[in-house]
């Protein structure tokens, strides 16, 4: 960023906070650090002023609305300027849902300091992303909500945090929220520090109280918090600056790829040693050792959310470079005549498989644009270049291929997004992924976490049982039980939804992976049968209001339906073929339109995670852009 950039940011937040930008001071010395130096480490003078942190948080407890009060208040948007919320959530299915998937950085400044700030997903599925950008920051804020207090996810992340040595702050979020005690939050954070094995140093974590939608912080519950300057205050004090040498060899890894239709594949890492100009010949690291020569032909800084062309950046630095077409997650940039490779960032291994096919339905073709084998594979293979967490495996036909993610909602995340971008395939049933540890079978297990009404939690824990769930866990609190499980990933497939009908929707779970453990048995799964459409044609009124002592329906009148085409669920346990496109004949009395208004019940709305979990194993779910259907493997009539 260049001087003058900086002299007129400093400016603003000047404007923005009143007094002396540089009121401050300078940062502490290395001895000073809370993280300490290790031995070999380098705190240089020039990185004095760059503080690198991730926020981290559990889905919905509010670390990306927080993300929007830092860029507010640090002069980042004009005051006049209409933003969206949660504008870090940029990708459409981050904003349909409310969650973070992608890993995006920014960059503020706060007085004398440059504060970049990564916001990483907070759900346990997509670890990929946590992992790799822990690797770049040198301090994390984890955000707590002030009335759930620590979720599984957040368990997942920490744990993540503190094996890299981090020193987390801790934010008690939402304490808005009415009839809640913050300080219970605080002490459920430290139990959890101490089961995660923290160190003396990270359990003497710094705290304080925020609320991310007023854009206020505050050092007690009971102090009046007007702005988030003690949040940045404390990010810091307590965040060390970068450690790395900028007068050694270059050394810089790639944690982030993103894309210009201008500039080509982007990469965005931190440099670790070393000083990296624009037009710089450089060497690109593989996986595999081999150098690839290039020259950097695009150098980027960041400043809120826009990226700034640099001519130089140094070692402590967040930039982004472009000029290599084959960037991956874990290469590293090294100069030209000292080519040394840092080592590759560990990513968990998938848990959960299953197998996306080409679509062969009677409606192939009809509603997508990339419909052949060789448009899936390529796309599949497309998305291991940026999702460290995926894997891709063909098999012996060739219209078949095995993909692994972290869990149903990882793999429902690229579905969805193959799903918009034009892609026609059909899925499989999700099934866990089975190592053979000691000559022994392994399944992964998982932490199940329940808030349910106590009224309710009978229903909850007969269900569980057959599913061979280990209650660890169980507290009252008035109307409301808590109940911890640990229970297979096999028998939370097709749970959820239960779990929505049993409670009325009044009940929250959350679930994150623990362990691999010895395989516990059959899980037997209790669906009733489905009913199966006879023909191809158009479902009609008078044909399902005929069938609906059957079961219940998917579908509406006027669906298009095919011969195999799962169209229902029958009240019995096996499958049952109807004829849903049956229409009234016309008698010489009255004509086939001539009835009274056709009363049906409402159809059951199944969305895409929801069929994932529903079908069986002789069953297949078809994408298309434009729907989703269940069908049989084998199809009744074409």
């Amino acid at each position: 960023m260049s001087t003058a950039t900086m002299e007129n940011i400093k400016q603003t937040n000047s404007e923005q906070f009143g007094g002396d930008a540089g009121q401050l001071g300078k940062p502490p010395d290395a001895s000073e650090q809370p993280n300490g130096v290790q031995a070999g480490e380098i705190r240089s003078a020039d990185l004095a002023h760059i503080r690198n942190i991730a926020i981290i948080a559990h889905v919905d407890h509010g670390k990306t609305t927080l993300v929007d009060g830092f860029l507010r208040q640090t002069g980042v948007f004009r005051d006049n300027q209409e933003v969206v919320e949660c504008v870090m959530d940029s990708n459409a299915l981050e904003r349909e849902r409310g969650i973070t998937i992608l890993a995006k950085n920014t960059a503020v400044t706060y007085k004398d300091f440059l504060i970049n700030i990564v916001d990483t997903p907070g759900h346990a599925d997509f670890g990929g992303e946590v992992e790799r950008i822990l690797g770049m920051v040198d301090s994390a804020l984890l955000v707590v909500d002030a009335g759930e207090g620590p979720m599984p996810q957040t368990r997942f992340v920490l744990r993540k945090a503190l094996e890299r040595g981090l020193r987390p702050i801790v934010v008690i979020n939402k304490i808005d929220r009415p009839n809640i005690d913050p300080h219970i939050a605080v002490d459920q954070v430290f139990d959890l520090f101490v089961e995660l094995g923290a160190d003396e140093k990270q359990l003497d974590f710094p705290y304080l109280f925020a609320s991310g939608v007023k854009g206020i912080a505050q050092r007690t519950v009971e102090e009046e918090g007007t702005d988030l300057r003690p949040l940045l205050d404390l990010m810091v004090e307590h965040t060390p600056s970068p450690t790395g040498d900028p007068n050694l060899p270059l050394q810089m890894q790639i944690s982030i790829l993103d894309y210009s239709d201008y500039i080509g594949r982007i990469g965005i890492g931190r440099i670790y040693n070393g000083r990296l100009s624009d037009s710089q010949q450089v060497v690109l690291v593989k996986e595999d050792g081999s150098p690839i020569r290039g020259k950097i032909s695009k150098l980027f800084t960041f400043h809120g959310l826009k990226r700034i062309e640099a001519q130089s950046a140094s070692a402590g630095q967040i930039v982004a470079i472009a000029g290599f077409d084959n960037f991956n997650v874990g290469d590293t940039v090294a100069e030209a005549d000292n080519a040394t490779a840092l080592p590759r960032i560990k990513v968990d291994e998938p848990t959960m498989k299953m197998a996306f096919l080409v679509n062969d339905s009677p409606f192939a073709g009809q509603e997508g644009k990339f419909v052949t084998s060789r448009q899936l594979r390529s796309r599949l293979f497309h998305e291991l270049e940026t999702n460290v967490s995926l894997r891709v495996q063909e098999t012996d036909n060739t219209d078949t291929f095995i993909v692994s993610g972290r869990g149903e909602l990882h793999l429902g995340i690229l579905i969805e997004t193959m799903r918009r971008e034009g892609y026609e395939f059909q899925v499989s049933r999700p099934e866990v992924i089975v190592k053979v540890v000691d000559g022994a079978e392994h399944e992964p297990f998982e932490r199940l976490l329940i808030d349910v009404p106590d009224d309710y939690t009978g229903a909850v824990m007969n269900e569980l049982g057959p599913r061979k769930a280990e209650l660890q866990n169980m507290h009252v609190d008035r109307s409301q039980a808590f109940l911890e499980f640990v229970i297979p990933t096999r028998g939370l497939i097709g749970f959820r939804s239960e779990f929505l009908r049993l409670t009325k929707g009044n009940g929250v779970m959350n679930h994150a992976f623990l362990e691999y453990r010895p395989w516990c048995g059959d899980i037997q799964r209790t669906r009733n049968g489905v009913l199966v459409a006879w023909e191809e044609g158009v479902a009609t009124g008078y044909a399902l209001q005929g069938a609906e002592d059957r079961g219940v329906f998917f579908i509406t009148p006027g669906t298009r339906v095919y011969g195999g085409m799962i169209v229902g669920e029958n009240s019995r346990p096996q499958d049952l073929d109807l004829n849903v496109c049956k229409a009234k004949k016309m008698s010489n009395i009255r004509s086939s339109t001539s009835d009274v208004m056709v009363t049906l019940q409402a159809p059951i709305e199944l969305s895409l995670e929801r069929c994932m979990e529903y079908i069986q194993t002789d069953e297949l779910v078809e994408v298309t852009p434009q729907s989703i259907r269940m069908r049989k493997r084998t199809l009744s009539r074409k």
